[in-house]
């Protein structure tokens, strides 16, 4: 970084607070009391984030008698629910490059429920009234390298070629500068009605409140310490009391499962993100974005970015920090070094932008699986089902994953549990040192790929052949 550059991205940085600024709005809800003494439910729900909520709510909707109970061990929406971008991507495989490489025969399946998920947020935004700033402006995966911009040719003509291409439009660096102007991209591909931006804590709270009006029993400052089989049905031991539920679905993503065995499955990986003060008009003017699409470019280290409903840019991604042992832990929570790159990034991005300062700053968990896409399954003959390994697209997945989970308690077959992707699992991270070690590997032969064109090391290639990967 030469130090004209360092010193004007660590000026911009000067007031940023270390805090989410989504969790900062003055709309946040009180807290509500933890659970004390022992409740008995239909169905317990773990975990206070998307996948909770909206697991808490669909059972609700299925079945307006059913008891049900949701358990947070913080307040609802302080993770990751609270912390991301706002990304609410109808895909539930992790973006279409993915779902081609690991579900051939179900990728039109999984296409068309991936949008009517999309759909049924959009329609349950407005049922519930749920004020989260909710746009279906799409989503510009951008090119900033030659490499890129063809392999964002291929992709469209593949999607074309199997009746995919619905709604995606491939633009050329003119067009692409036209919707958003930084001088670094050459191309993009636009995915117009695939997803939707948003307020993700004003989400989580908005479930939250429409989670109790339909009598969802809900309590925070309530951690779940350990899961026991309780004569015919199970128990969940809290700092205070204890739950017996007959079914329970855990929506604990990052945190460690109660369901010890799909611990290995996932990985916590630290992603950051910087927000700026609001635009001026002449600097909205600047970069144009009348369309308010979220965008990322598409290297292996990639940027992610969108603009807020009050004209702040939020820019993120890049770094994905795993640490030994991988224990999720408060202190991850703020990164300065990663600051400083993202900052610096941002104005080779923007570099009509130069001035801008950031007013936030902040970092958070994400639960990687080596599929970069959700699994799914059930413990305790069936009396306990979960989900996790969002890998960083939850906002909109989680939801469709709700669906799965209900539909595997109930003992259901449907379309959505005789999907491959549902019956199968991803494949486990190793234990340490070699996890560590191998992800170590990953991110440096990634940042190689990046810098030569995307061209692939043999170790890059043999992670491909075996199905594993790395990603936030």
């Amino acid at each position: 970084m030469a130090p004209v550059a360092m010193r004007l991205a660590a000026q911009s940085l000067s007031d940023a607070q270390p805090v989410p600024f989504w969790l900062e709005d003055p709309g946040k809800p009180g807290a509500l009391p933890a659970l004390t003494g022992t409740e008995r439910c239909d169905l317990l729900v773990v975990g206070g984030g998307y996948s909770g909520l909206w697991t808490a709510l669909l059972a609700k909707e299925r079945d307006p008698s059913r008891d049900v109970v949701l358990i947070e061990g913080r307040e609802v929406g302080w993770a990751a629910s609270g912390r991301n971008g706002g990304f609410c991507a109808a895909s539930l495989t992790h973006g279409l490059g993915n779902g081609l490489a690991r579900w051939p025969r179900d990728l039109a399946k999984l296409e068309r429920m991936g949008e009517a998920n999309l759909d049924a947020i959009e329609e349950a935004v407005a049922r519930y009234s749920l004020d989260c700033d909710f746009e279906r402006s799409g989503e510009i995966d951008v090119a900033t390298e030659p490499y890129q911009l063809d392999e964002l040719h291929e992709l469209y003509e593949e999607a074309e070629g199997l009746g995919l291409a619905g709604g995606l439009e491939f633009l050329d660096r003119d067009a692409v500068r036209a919707e958003v102007d930084s001088p670094t991209f050459l191309g993009g591909l636009w995915d117009r009605r695939g997803v939707a931006m948003l307020h993700p804590a004003k989400l989580a709270w908005g479930l939250k409140r429409a989670c109790r009006e339909l009598g969802v029993r809900i309590f925070e400052n309530t951690p779940a310490l350990d899961l026991l089989p309780a004569g015919g049905g199970m128990a969940v031991r809290t700092p205070y009391g204890r739950v017996a539920a007959r079914r329970v679905a855990l929506g604990t993503n990052v945190f460690p499962s109660l369901v010890r065995r799909v611990r290995h499955y996932t990985v916590p990986v630290y992603d950051y993100a910087l927000m700026t003060e609001p635009l001026s008009p002449e600097q909205l003017a600047a970069v144009g974005w009348k369309n308010r699409q979220g965008l990322g470019d598409s290297a292996n280290q990639f940027h992610y970015f969108r603009i807020t409903a009050d004209h702040r840019i939020l820019w993120g991604g890049y770094d994905a920090v795993y640490r030994f042992g991988g224990k999720v832990a408060a202190e991850m929570d703020n990164r300065p070094e990663t600051y400083l790159k993202l900052a610096q990034h941002f104005f080779t991005c923007f570099p009509q932008l130069e001035g801008l300062r950031f007013s936030h700053a902040w970092g958070g968990a994400i639960d990687t699986c080596s599929r970069f896409s959700a699994f799914f399954g059930t413990a305790h003959q069936g009396k306990v089902a979960y989900a996790a390994g969002y890998t960083g697209l939850g906002v909109g997945a989680t939801r469709f994953g709700a669906d799965v989970m209900l539909d595997l308690l109930s003992g259901e077959r449907t379309e959505r549990t005789e999907l491959d992707m549902v019956r199968s699992k991803p494949l486990p991270f190793p234990p340490e040192p070699i996890a560590w070690a191998g992800i170590g590997l990953t991110k440096w032969s990634l940042a190689r790929a990046d810098e030569n064109g995307g061209r692939r090391n043999l170790w890059l290639k043999t992670m491909d052949k075996l199905g594993l990967g790395f990603d936030s």
